[in-house]
């Protein structure tokens, strides 16, 4: 393929209608080698119709087709002839589309049932007659719609999998995507490869040439600005748009007075070995400026998010023909800033997302912006990165400022630095720093009576958190020993003036968030 022709991956698109799995759908695609995208279900389509779109999946939902303004679907929108896999609220809405009949249950069905498969062709081809899955649902189908079959039934449900196999069009009342079906990876492979026609090629070597050349297409000659942290994100980025632009590409790493201790320093000695244009920064008094007196987290993020871009401005004139900034903004991060329902409904902006101002001199750059965290370390190691790089826990781009509780001060970040080292240095030296996810502790704005020799103190409560996840969508706490937090715990006490007590999260996402803020 020459470099002026375009690069058409064949897609599945989701349509999100609120299901806290809609994520988990899109891991199983992409651990297909499929590329997928998450969408909103009332997004305008007319954007993806230049996309080989071989597949649309409904997603789950909270709502109830029987209640008023639930979200549904244009008409025409099922007639298009490509295939669609309806899950839990997704099947419901194409039962009730061509004339089905449903019945709103008093409660749920959520929990483990068994499949018992009545039909073994296209979607439950090779499937087990009886197996393990998952339903979370409200609503049943009481009356199949003209054209649709049952293809499997649970022990409570005589409806639980339906097909209109001459329209491949199909529904499945219980979960595919979640560990607890246990031939849900199947399934998944019967709709993208027998019934879609995908062939699983979505690969690392894929990405790196379309990517290539979709920034070659996007910036010409321009020079582009790079934001660089240090962490995986934006340095893999660095490496792709290197390889992309080469000496065109300028990163520009800046101490916002809310990084870790000693963070400076460390990261310019490790991005001065990529080999890049490289440019440190110390604007920490401009952000801290702005910072004074400001607790609530949203517009901590917002005044971060603007005052980077008022520094890679500045920047950028210095440099000079520079007409892009990059960044290494991942799908989670698109993700929690679109919501399905609206702005209303956003989780947070992220500070690469919802964070900029609404009128940038610099057009957006994002190399990354469809791939998980996983798939980011993957591609990482395809450009050469060392491990140093690679195995880094994320850092999020406002720092300490949203592991502060409340008011963010240069006194402040330094206690927070204090803690945060002496946990990380611990992880290190248990030799458990790689099994973690993610790790960082918290400021709390509270502080605790406590004695410290035979004086009564009362002085600041940090948290400790530690998750396992795989791609940040999810993430459970990880179960470190009581030893080693004990150990941990009488550190932070002993050389940290200023905190007399430590507590450890054990809350798990969803329902909280990794970070605090």
């Amino acid at each position: 393929m020459s470099d002026d022709q375009p690069f058409r991956q064949d897609t599945i698109l989701i349509l999100d209608f609120g299901s806290q799995y809609t994520q988990l759908i899109a891991r199983r695609v992409r651990e297909a080698k499929v590329y997928c995208e998450i969408i909103p279900f009332n997004a305008d389509l007319a954007p993806y119709a230049d996309r080989n779109v071989r597949g649309y999946i409904l997603s789950g939902g909270p709502s109830s087709l029987k209640e008023p303004g639930a979200p549904r679907l244009d008409d025409s929108f099922y007639d298009s002839g490509t295939p669609i896999l309806g899950i839990c609220y997704g099947m419901q809405l194409l039962a009730d589309r061509f004339g089905g009949e449903l019945m709103q249950s008093e409660s749920r069905e959520y929990g483990r049932a068994h499949l018992e498969v009545t039909d073994d062709r296209g979607l439950l081809s090779g499937i087990p007659h009886r197996s393990q899955v998952w339903m979370s649902h409200g609503d049943s189908i009481v009356r199949l719609p003209d054209s649709f079959s049952v293809i499997g039934s649970s022990d409570s449900l005589e409806v639980a999998a339906i097909a209109a196999h001459e329209r491949r069009l199909y529904g499945l009342q219980f979960h595919p995507e979640v560990h607890h079906t246990e031939e849900g990876r199947s399934i998944l492979g019967n709709f993208l490869f027998d019934i879609c026609g995908l062939k699983g090629d979505w690969t690392t070597e894929v990405f790196i040439d379309s990517a290539i050349r979709s920034i070659r297409a996007q910036v010409g000659d321009s020079r582009v600005l790079l934001a660089i942290s240090g962490g995986v994100d934006s340095t893999v980025a660095a490496m792709l748009l290197s390889k992309a632009i080469g000496d065109n590409l300028h990163a520009v790493f800046v101490d916002n007075g809310v990084l870790r201790k000693n963070e400076f320093t460390d990261v310019v000695a490790m991005l001065s070995k990529l080999g890049i244009n490289f440019h440190p920064v110390d604007a920490s008094a401009k952000f801290l400026g702005r910072l004074a007196g400001v607790s609530d987290p949203e517009q901590k993020r917002k005044i971060i998010g603007s005052t980077f871009i008022d520094v890679f401005e500045e920047e950028a004139e210095k440099i000079g023909g520079v007409g892009f900034l990059a960044q290494g903004t991942l799908y989670p991060d698109v993700i929690e800033s679109v919501s399905f329902k609206g702005p209303a409904a956003t989780i947070k902006s992220h500070h690469n997302v919802g964070g900029l101002k609404e009128r940038m001199k610099l057009k957006l750059v994002e190399p990354l912006r469809e791939l998980f965290k996983d798939e980011v370390r993957t591609l990482g190691r395809a450009l050469g990165l060392q491990d140093e790089f690679i195995r880094r826990h994320p850092f999020p781009g406002p720092g300490l400022a949203v592991r502060i509780l409340g008011e963010v001060t240069r006194e402040r970040c330094r206690l927070l630095g204090e803690v945060d080292a002496i946990f990380i240095e611990e992880l290190h030296h248990s030799g458990i720093y790689d099994d973690i996810w993610q790790a960082f502790a918290v400021l709390l704005p509270v502080k605790a009576v406590g004695v410290m020799g035979d004086e009564r103190t009362y002085e600041n409560v940090v948290a400790l958190r530690a998750v396992t996840s795989v791609d940040a969508m999810t993430a459970d706490w990880a179960r470190i020993d009581y030893d080693i937090l004990a150990h941990v715990s009488n550190r932070i006490i002993r050389d940290v003036k200023g905190v007399n007590r430590v507590t450890y999260d054990i809350s798990s996402k969803p329902p909280a968030t990794i970070e605090w803020e």
